[in-house]
């Protein structure tokens, strides 16, 4: 197909699609003439796939030329390519100075522990954590294992749920999607039904009926 129509059926302008190109993105299109380059379904997936990590995923242009770049290292493994995207994922903390950020810190890495959970010590989800404690213990909600045991439940559920949706023996490329749509944009259908649902337990508990 022709630029012009894999702008048609990806809804994106040709100037993108050309963007990403020059931004390593997307691979070219094989040459037939001086002015014209012909692209095929993978260009067409690729492109979907750009879409979704930068309209619901929110990633910028950086941080989806690290996923691609690991995408296509055919030598790298699934949970190497899991770590990139989670270290393009971030958040990528220069650790403060700061006694309280040392503690909340160190409560991240016992809480790991405690829990047996094999993750890198370089994982940005561990400042993350770490920032958020920070946070809430400032607003005066004292973090307790009593109070994060609901949440650990569920994202230890929801990572088996996940990485068992990895089918063994299929292919590479609907693997690595599969991979992607996990730890990219199911985060967000997460955050958006546990909005819905404190709406609903809200509306139960104080509405007016």
């Amino acid at each position: 197909m022709q630029i012009s129509e894999l702008s048609d059926r990806s809804g994106l302008t040709v100037q993108t699609i050309k963007f990403y190109i020059r931004e390593g993105l997307l691979a070219k299109g094989s040459v037939v003439s001086s002015t014209r380059s012909d692209y095929d379904e993978r260009h067409l997936e690729r492109l979907r796939l750009i879409n979704a990590l930068r309209d619901v995923g929110e990633l910028p242009v950086s941080a989806i030329q690290q996923i691609i770049a690991a995408v296509e290292d055919r030598d790298a493994g699934l949970h190497e390519l899991f770590g990139t995207t989670q270290h393009a994922l971030g958040p990528h903390v220069v650790p403060p100075d700061d006694p309280h950020w040392r503690a909340a810190r160190e409560d991240v890495d016992a809480l790991i522990g405690e829990l047996g959970w094999r993750v890198s010590g370089r994982a940005p989800a561990r400042d993350l954590l770490a920032q958020t404690f920070v946070a809430l213990r400032r607003l005066g909600f004292p973090i307790t294992l009593t109070d994060l045991r609901p949440y650990v439940r569920a994202a230890s559920d929801m990572a088996e749920h996940e990485m068992g949706r990895l089918a063994d023996g299929a292919p590479r490329s609907r693997t690595v999607h599969s991979l992607l749509a996990s730890t990219v944009l199911y985060e967000q259908v997460l955050t958006a039904l546990h909005r819905l649902a404190q709406e609903d337990a809200s509306a139960r508990r104080f509405g007016d009926g």
